[in-house]
């Protein structure tokens, strides 16, 4: 159906849920390679180009998309840590990657607007119409997907990517290139951080409540620069380099007039082109107390590195924290990438589970992982 708001028509098809069967593409679990007393195994299936998740009380899934423009919702009936169904309950979004759940309401991220789907969870089947709170974002589809999370101050953070590779369009709309927060109404909307390339993951660290978030460096300098990094922001107005400075340290050779020491240094250099987008920090209890309050991410995966040098990423990460600072970058798991040009899955977002196991959602696979640590 087409829902007409003021000046616009929003293409939500909404009201009719679909239940998609869980069989999903045969996926070899034996290819990843996961620390000694590590298990994967799979969640969910025919969850197609899964991104972000959320998690409600109650313990439905919501699951964002970007290419395919849906939500869905994954639902474990009787709690033996498998989805039983995968609901479609939004269609002909725009690149819908951002979700987050807050007071019975599911809220959705579209390239230039904010979406509210009220009492969504006991109309999993009979979705509502939602709610516009902002619809005033940029339209650019480059970089334009988002992430959706609220942070300890109650109010909703979202990042604008820059609509390119490198550019400076701030004159133009100061929001790009940053992430945003605003109040849960879609009031209030303000910019929290600047010089941010392409933010599509963050997270709170627990007992600090600041923001850590990920951000994918710029293309076409080469096969090993820049790097993609990790942020720390423990306060407002803080600026990160882009498009001036990337990693730190490596000047843009296009915007060379602001150097490096102008700009907040990145909290820890990811590898270069592997796509850093979902994090979280693990606060769950199952794993080892080394994983407790650790990052971890989600590499989506390199595009444009030469053929002789290989794709990287395709894997999870660990940024290993001591307050405020950075200490260890390694691999967690690793085996979507099945030669140096080929792959058979890409993780998108991670998030930890009540009883302290973490679900992975890859966007290439249509599928959804769960981790567990059995020693």
């Amino acid at each position: 159906m087409l829902i007409k708001y003021r000046f616009f028509v929003v293409a939500v098809v909404v009201g009719l849920a679909a239940t998609v069967p869980l069989t999903g593409q045969e996926i070899t679990l034996e290819h990843l390679t996961l620390p000694a007393g590590f298990r994967i195994e799979i969640y969910a299936s025919g969850v197609e180009n899964a991104r972000q998740m959320a998690l409600t009380e109650d313990g439905t899934l919501f699951v964002g998309s970007r290419e395919a423009g849906n939500v869905y919702a994954v639902v474990d009936d009787n709690n033996d840590h498998k989805a039983d169904r995968v609901i479609t309950i939004a269609t002909g979004l725009a690149r819908p990657s951002g979700v987050a759940f807050r007071d019975g309401a599911l809220y959705v991220a579209a390239i230039s607007r904010v979406l509210r789907f009220d009492s969504i969870e006991s109309r999993l089947n009979d979705p509502p119409q939602p709610v516009v709170l902002n619809d005033d974002l940029p339209t650019d589809r480059g970089h334009g997907w988002k992430y959706l999370g609220f942070g300890p101050d109650g109010m909703l953070y979202l990042p604008v990517g820059a609509p390119c590779n490198i550019c400076n369009r701030t004159g133009e709309d100061p929001r790009y290139g940053t992430i945003l927060r605003m109040n849960p109404d879609g009031s209030g909307e303000e910019i929290f951080a600047h010089g941010i390339r392409n933010s599509v993951g963050f997270d709170w660290q627990p007992g600090t409540d600041d923001l850590w978030f990920t951000n994918n460096g710029r293309d076409r300098l080469g096969d090993e620069l820049p790097p993609d990094t990790l942020h720390h922001a423990p306060e407002a107005g803080l600026h990160f380099g882009y498009p001036f400075c990337h990693g730190g340290d490596l000047q843009d050779p296009e915007f060379s007039n602001r150097p490096c020491s102008e700009f907040q240094p990145p909290a820890q250099k990811l590898g270069p082109h592997v796509g850093s987008i979902g994090m979280a920090f693990y606060t769950g209890s199952m794993f080892p107390q080394a994983y407790h309050n650790q990052i971890i991410i989600a590499e989506h995966g390199s595009w444009n590195r030469s053929p002789a040098a290989g794709h990287t990423g395709y894997r999870l990460t660990v940024v290993h924290v001591d307050g405020g600072r950075a200490v260890k970058y390694e691999t967690f798991v690793e085996g979507w990438l099945s030669s140096k040009n080929t792959w058979w899955g890409r993780p998108a977002d991670v998030l930890v589970m009540p009883d302290g196991s973490l679900l992975v959602a890859d966007d290439h696979a249509d599928v959804i992982y769960r981790i567990v640590y059995e020693g």
